[in-house]
């Protein structure tokens, strides 16, 4: 367990699922933890579950006065903000040639805008302390290889991915590490919803079953810790051998 003792980070889109999985390994490996999500009730009772160290911040993490109250909050409650992950995303499925252009736009405002607005604003104050951090961002397998009805959002990842790279060179003189984690087939509360998920993506993931949210919290908290200090610009996938094969759900 990496020992994060009075460092402070934020996290969006940890009401449930994967984000959830990371505040609370973060708390438990000494952090204090800034937890979003866009539903009130999901991030109180989050926050409740993960203790004294976590305080919830709701609100839709798109938005520039949510994304800088969230950095005001976690300086103001813990004196600094050490870390910053941008989980918050959205998947709204779809045919390319009927997609329409207001699914279009908010997938792009959500997984796009809210965390690069979200990594400015966490950087200017980690600059602004002068003692570096970490960013990371959330991508996907769907980033690397091709999903049917995931145009949109398998852009958006990949664009996450070469944002993290590109940010190496801006952020690199201020200590600052910027990584992208990209899970493949996670069983989350929204995708147990699909009976067959489970079985599915045990049949096709060369490791014998998806991951859950601890292995993607597990690479999570690594890469936000001293251990990977001199990592950046790097993405990380945690998908049990999926990619290196590519089996087709469908």
């Amino acid at each position: 367990m990496s020992n994060l003792h009075d460092r402070v980070a934020l996290v969006t889109g940890a009401g449930q699922g994967i984000g959830l999985a990371i505040a609370h390994q973060l708390a438990n490996a000494g952090a204090c933890v800034v937890l979003n999500d866009l539903d009130p009730g999901l991030a109180q009772q989050a926050a409740e579950k993960i203790g004294e160290r976590c305080i919830d911040v709701p609100g839709d993490c798109s938005d520039l006065e949510v994304i800088q109250t969230l950095v005001d909050t976690a300086v103001s409650r813990f004196g600094h903000l050490d870390i910053a992950i941008a989980n918050a995303g959205i998947t709204l499925y779809g045919d390319f040639l009927t997609y329409p252009p207001e699914d279009f736009y908010r997938v792009l405002k959500v997984n796009l805008g809210g965390t690069f607005f979200l990594a400015q604003a966490a950087a200017r104050q980690i600059k602004k302390q002068g003692t570096g951090g970490r960013l990371l961002f959330m991508s996907s397998v769907t980033g690397h290889q091709a999903h049917q009805n995931l145009a949109a959002y398998g852009m958006t990842k990949a664009a996450l991915e070469l944002l993290a790279r590109t940010l190496v060179a801006e952020l690199s003189p201020f200590q600052i590490t910027v990584n992208a984690l990209a899970p493949g087939a996670t069983a989350t509360e929204r995708t147990l919803e699909d009976t067959a998920y489970e079985k599915t993506w045990a049949r096709i993931t060369p490791i014998g079953r998806p991951a859950t949210v601890d292995d993607i919290a597990n690479a999570a908290v690594f890469l936000v810790s001293d251990e990977a200090r001199h990592i950046t610009g790097q993405t990380l996938v945690v998908d049990g051998g999926w990619t290196a094969m590519s089996p087709s759900p469908y």
